[in-house]
């Protein structure tokens, strides 16, 4: 009877590793199926805020994305179902918005919660805007995801050695730089990485758009609004506009336009003026190496022309704030 039973024992064990074995490797390949399905509806459902905010303040969308979708495990974290948090931003000092606690380094941390997830990708955006340990990344070209993402890395957003590697696997594993040039990703299709794609023309004519007859038949050429200088985008104020109108077009905070032009926070806007909508570099960009004062001009016109920092301009030519260049001197700008 005992040999019996150890028998019985012995085969039920086996049918158990069995079953087992059989099971492991089915369980495996959904895994991916189920990540890219995942991945496609993240991108499809934030795209269009991550671009939006990108073109407000410099943060590329394929970093936006990546971020969210790791930071959040695609929208299916705690933070992210409880908090609509997707970044893992903590509350920091000066926070004033809604609150939750959460586990993460610690027990019970403090995080910041919104009322929408829309409202997460705007935080993200100000909280790298306006954070110093975060200003060297808008140094880097805004289509440079692999330098941002080493960029994040070295400013401590996450404590992961991998993080910027993960960055840029999840990015172009979903072809998500295509985000940062204006083109639709195709998230099914392997990466190609290209040396430098340029801006997509629109092959359908969009209203107030003329025919451009050295394009070829059917492309149309589209009069933009926003321009780009030093890999920035700014506008020209047109007559009657408004400081709050140029605010609501653009989707701007209050003291975005100040900090971004480097002007009083009550300044009133003026026809003609060009406006950065981004943060001005440290330098100009390549090929323009030098500048010499004409007759009448202003440091600060300069900076403005070349897009960069006024204090910059300054410290690159030895010149003390608040002092004007002579005429005919001939300013560094690299």
């Amino acid at each position: 009877m005992v040999r019996s039973g150890n028998s019985i024992i012995l085969l039920l064990l086996l049918l158990l590793v069995s079953a087992g074995c059989g099971s492991r490797k089915p369980a495996v390949q959904p895994v991916s199926s189920s990540s890219s399905q995942l991945a496609r509806d993240y991108v499809n459902r934030y795209a269009e805020i991550a671009v939006s905010e990108m073109k407000r303040t410099g943060v590329p969308a394929s970093i936006k994305l990546a971020q969210g979708m790791i930071e959040s495990d695609y929208g299916r974290s705690t933070l992210a179902r409880n908090a609509n948090n997707h970044f893992g931003i903590k509350c920091h000092n000066g926070w004033t918005g809604a609150t939750v606690t959460h586990h993460d380094d610690r027990r019970n941390e403090c995080f910041r919660k919104y009322k929408r997830v829309e409202d997460s990708f705007r935080d993200h955006s100000d909280f790298l805007v306006s954070g110093s340990r975060y200003r060297d990344l808008f140094k880097i070209d805004p289509t440079d995801y692999r330098e941002w993402a080493k960029g994040l890395k070295k400013a401590g957003y996450a404590t992961n050695p991998e993080y910027a590697n993960i960055l840029i696997r999840s990015i172009e594993e979903n072809n998500l730089w295509q985000y940062d040039r204006g083109t639709k990703p195709v998230i099914s299709s392997p990466a190609v990485m290209p040396a430098d794609t340029e801006k997509v023309i629109p092959q359908t004519k969009p209203s107030g758009t003329v025919q451009n007859a050295g394009s070829g038949a059917g492309v149309y050429a589209v009069a933009p609004r926003i321009l780009e200088n030093n890999r920035i985008q700014y506008i020209i104020v047109k007559d009657g506009e408004s400081r709050e109108k140029l605010e609501k077009e653009f989707g701007l905070l209050r003291w975005e336009l100040p900090r971004y032009n480097e002007l009083d926070n009550d300044f009133v806007p003026g026809a003609g003026q060009l406006l950065y909508l981004q943060p001005k570099r440290e330098k100009a960009a390549p090929g323009n190496d030098y500048h010499v004062v004409a007759e009448g001009e202003k440091m600060y016109g300069i900076a403005q022309k070349y897009g960069i920092k006024l204090k910059s301009l300054h410290e690159m030519n030895g010149i003390a704030e608040g002092t004007e260049a002579l005429t005919g001197a001939k300013l560094r700008l690299r």
